[in-house]
């Protein structure tokens, strides 16, 4: 197990001595430990070079079984805290604005039918909170993804399901009195000559994949954490901005929101979880969110 967590460090760092900072240990000894793995496997799990260290065909395999490992170990403690205090333990991830929308509705109509669960809520972006899923560190994340497949590292495969719950358009926010602000909708080319205010950095690269297809280089001047500050700066005049359609409340005043013509960008949100037969708390909220998203 020592030797399948350092593996994982490694994997996550991408290199010996980030891995052991972040493990507590010295370079030598995640080196050591490695080096032990790969002589009791009798093959390479990591390819070494002056730019770091990757992971070998043999060393993604042997990552995915200590993601298990870690992952039904979690279940095993969960199930003893359970027998041991009589209540259900419930960890759920989620990102920022979906857990804004979302979550707590759906996690009131769940404590209702719950109510001895003891639950622990956990925010990140979801290239980190899949990842814990998979190891069992959370139950449950809800999450997105534009365009394409799901985070890279979000580790997806026969044990781990994703639930859709809703797509999420992004839409065009402009200040009260723009030129384009009274517009049933819009085309991005339109946009092209717009200073550009975002509220997360994913978007920037969204925008400008779509963007290119339009013919246009956006001159980004401002990119945010926060979809709600880039709306402020939207309203003091520093650009427009693209805002997925669930961060568009509370509104704002002095702001106007126009949507954008298909092929118009979205996200997809949805619940990814451990499919197990004996956590059927897990399944009820997933069965909350859907609800919720049903609603909205």
């Amino acid at each position: 197990m020592q030797r399948l967590r350092v593996l994982r460090a490694v994997a996550e760092h991408g290199s010996f001595n980030r891995a052991a900072t972040a493990l507590r240990l010295t370079p030598s000894a995640v080196s050591q430990q490695v080096a032990a793995l790969e002589r009791s496997l009798g093959a390479e799990v990591v390819a070494r070079s002056t730019r770091g260290v990757t992971l070998t065909q043999a060393g993604h395999i042997m990552l995915g079984a200590a993601e298990t490992v870690t992952a039904e170990l979690e279940h095993a403690r969960q199930q003893v805290t359970e027998l041991s205090t009589g209540r259900l333990q419930l960890t759920v991830a989620t990102f920022t604005s979906g857990g804004r929308l979302l979550l707590p509705a759906a996690l009131a109509r769940f404590m209702a039918a719950h109510p001895r669960t003891v639950l622990h809520v956990r925010e990140g972006e979801p290239e980190h909170t899949l990842p814990l899923v998979r190891q069992g560190a959370v139950d449950l994340a809800l999450a997105y993804h534009f365009d394409g497949p799901l985070p890279a590292g979000a580790g997806l495969g026969s044990s781990l399901e994703w639930t859709p719950l809703m797509e999420d358009p992004l839409h065009v926010v402009l200040p009260h009195g723009h030129r384009l602000a009274g517009r049933d909708a819009l085309d991005l080319a339109e946009l092209a000559a717009e200073p550009w205010v975002l509220g997360c950095l994913k978007t920037e690269a969204y925008l400008r994949r779509y963007a290119d297809r339009a013919g246009f280089d956006p001159d980004v001047r401002g990119t945010t954490m926060d979809y709600f500050f880039a709306r402020s700066l939207v309203a003091a005049g520093v650009g427009i901005s693209l805002i997925p359609s669930i961060a568009l409340t509370p509104e704002l005043p002095g702001l106007s929101t126009v949507p954008i013509k298909p092929p118009a960008p979205a996200r997809h949100l949805g619940v990814a979880a451990i499919s197990r037969d004996d956590r059927p708390h897990v399944t009820a909220l997933i069965h909350a969110l859907r609800e919720q998203a049903r609603r909205k």
